[in-house]
Parts: structure tokens; sequence; C-alpha cells
């Protein structure tokens, strides 16, 4: 059995403002792959550079997320949050202003260290305001990182495409705007670690033997797999299966990317508090599978239902991952920092490097046929029987 903390009330206002500035991170975050068309055209990118330019992004996030967790949950700095988004500030200046393939990958990387420094901080925040609605806090918090990734398509159609590289420098006063946010945040999170500290118990994961541990966390990383490539090649790509297959429009196209990341975000919202009632086991098993067939079809299929099927497979594949984070935290509740930063580093670096390892695969067959093979990653999904049952 798990021994749990005293549970103090959930914190909605916490809650609404970390989600809020996950917004207004991952909003920045995304201004990178929103920017692939134009930067494509203007420095000559093949797919494959533009594959690195999100692996430089995303694997900084993957080395230092379970580290920087780490040492929050050894180490608690209540102002770590505010710290992330001036770096995140830092990435977007560096972004506007990059005049070279070497100088975006430069702002790439920065990019992702305010990301790697923000995450795991941002979910312990959430877990620590839920007052032991765990999914809910996870998925809300999440949610607002899919609401600021769908804006992504939004903001580079409207202002970034039309006004160029430089007008993202603009984006930079958001995260001052955030920095403000979280540093409310800051003031609360000291007070709530005193009161815990007077009214709190040790708490205590369940009794699942190491092994089966390691078994677990490898399974999680396998559907982390399957979820995150799938996704992120969607995010860098499918623009380009939108033009190559249909010969739309940029501007066409990003709208039709905006819908799908829509999904993506609603779908994550679901998740959480449907795991809270019925288990997360279960919102695995039906996530990731559930969006398999309708993956598999997609590629194949003219336009309209092709925008259809995507909004589909952006609600069910979604739901899986606030389930995800809550399901590895409960297996180490005393190491939710890390936990939370293995799970988004993990998550950003494999999406990453399998968005890259594609893209250089679609310069020699073409991104039609790598959205083809795209849906055969969900059959992962099945690994789920291989979780342990804890709740």
């Amino acid at each position: 059995m798990t021994q749990r903390a005293a549970i103090l009330p959930t914190s909605y206002s916490v809650i609404l403002a970390v989600s809020s500035t996950h917004l207004i991170n991952d909003l920045i975050q995304f201004l990178l792959p929103a920017l692939y068309p134009l930067l494509k055209s203007e420095y000559a990118l093949s797919y494959f550079q533009l594959g690195l330019l999100t692996l430089a992004q995303q694997i900084t996030a993957c080395i230092l997320q379970p580290i920087l967790g780490l040492y929050g949950d050894l180490r608690p700095k209540p102002y770590s949050l505010a710290v992330s988004l001036a770096i995140v500030a830092i990435g977007v200046v560096m972004l506007a202003t990059a005049g070279s393939f070497e100088g975006l990958l430069l702002a790439s990387a920065v990019l992702g260290l305010g990301s790697a420094l923000f995450h795991p901080e941002a979910s312990r925040v959430c877990r620590m305001a839920s007052g032991g609605r765990l999914g809910f806090a996870q998925s809300s918090f999440q949610v607002g990182g899919n609401t600021g990734t769908a804006l992504g398509p939004l903001a580079a159609a409207l202002i970034v495409l039309p006004l160029g590289q430089f007008s993202t420098i603009w984006f930079g006063l958001l995260a001052v705007c955030g920095i403000m946010i979280l540093l409310w945040v800051a003031r609360w999170f000291t007070q709530h670690q005193r009161m815990m500290q007077a009214t709190g118990t040790p708490v205590v994961g369940p009794a699942i033997p190491r092994k089966r541990l390691i078994i677990a966390f490898a399974v999680l990383g396998a559907l982390l797999l399957s979820k995150f490539v799938y996704i992120e090649t969607f995010k860098a790509y499918y623009v380009f299966f939108l033009i190559e297959k249909f010969g739309l429009d940029i501007p066409h196209a990003q709208g039709l990317l905006f819908v799908f990341l829509a999904a993506v975000a609603f779908g994550t919202f679901f998740g959480g508090p449907v795991g809270d009632r019925i288990g997360r086991k279960k919102v695995i098993w039906g996530s990731i599978l559930g969006a398999l067939p309708f993956a598999a079809v997609l590629p194949h299929t003219p336009l309209w239902i092709a925008v259809c099927l995507s909004v589909i497979v952006g609600l069910v594949l979604s739901s899986a991952f606030s389930a995800i984070v809550v399901y590895a935290q409960e297996l180490l509740p005393q190491k939710v920092g890390m936990v939370a930063g293995f799970v988004f580093g993990f998550a950003f670096g494999i999406g990453a490097l399998g968005a890259a390892a594609l893209g250089a695969l679609a310069d020699h067959i073409g991104m039609q046929q790598v959205f083809g093979y795209l849906a055969m990653l969900l059959c992962l999904g099945f690994l789920t029987i291989f979780l342990p049952d804890i709740e």
C-alpha cells in the first residue's frame, strides 16, 4: 500500500497559474517548428536539418530534466520556475536574431534548457496543489502546455510567417508576464512547504520489487516513444504532408495543424480526471490502442476525412500522457520531480530523435510514405499488459 502525506485543500489558483505559464512556455517552444516552412526556404534547409533543430531543442530537455527534477526533490528551489522562463525569454530573442543554421541550432538548445528546468518543477507544484486530485491537477497542467502548442500554428500563420523571423522577439514579452506569475507561485510554494513540514507524514511507495519497477519504467518508456514520436512527427511535418499530398498553401495547412493540436489539448484534459475515476492503467490501454485504427487509415483518405481522423487521433492519443505521468509518480512518490523529469525528458528526447530520423527518411522516400508507416508505432500500446496494478 502507498502511505500518503497529509493532504491540503486543492489550490485551483496555483494550478491555473502554473497551467497558464505552461501555455506561455509551450507556445514559445512551438515557435521554432512553426517557423520551419519559412526557415526551410530562407536557409535552404533539408528535412534532416529541420529534424536536427527539433533534436537540439528537445535533447537538452531529455538529458537535463531528470537531473534537474532529482535536484529539486533533494533541494526544492521555489524560484526555479521563474528562472526557467527567464531562460526561455533569452532563447526566443536568440531565435529572432539568428542569421545562420548554427545560430538557429544554439537558440534551439537554449529554448530546450528553459523547458528542461520548467517542466519537472511545474509538475511538482501542480501535484502539491492538487489536494489529492492528482489526475485533475496533472491534466490541467498539461492542457495549458498543449493549448500553447496548439496556438503556435495560429501565431505562425497570423504573425510570424507574414512578419518574418524577427517578429518572434515580441513573444519574449509573454515570457516576462509568465515570470511575474511564477514569482507569486514561488511565494505560495514556500508557504506550502512550511505547512507540509508541520502537518505531513512521510510518503512510502507501493511494495513493488525492484525488477518489476525496472520493467514498469521500460514499458512506460516504450509507450512514451509510441505517443511522442507520432505527435512530434505531426507537429514538425504535418504541414509538409498536407502540402505534398493535397497541394494546400502554408496558411491553410497551418490552420489544419492547429485543428489537430487543439484536439490534443482537449484530449489531454479529460485523460487525468477519467484516470482518477477508473484508474490510470485503463486510460493508458484505451488511449494508445484506441488511436491505432484511426491513425492507420488517416494517410490514405481524402482531405476532409483525414482532418476528421486527425481530430479523433489527437483526442484519444493525448489522453494517455497525464495518466502516464501520475502513474509513474505513484510508483516512486518520494521522487516526483525526478520521475516527472524522466517522463517529460524521455518523451521530448525520443520524440525529437524520432522526428529527426523520420525527417531524414522523408528526404529519400517522401513525406506521404513516412506518414503511411507512422501508425505502426502505436502497436507498442500492447505492452501496457506488463504494467503492475497499483491502484
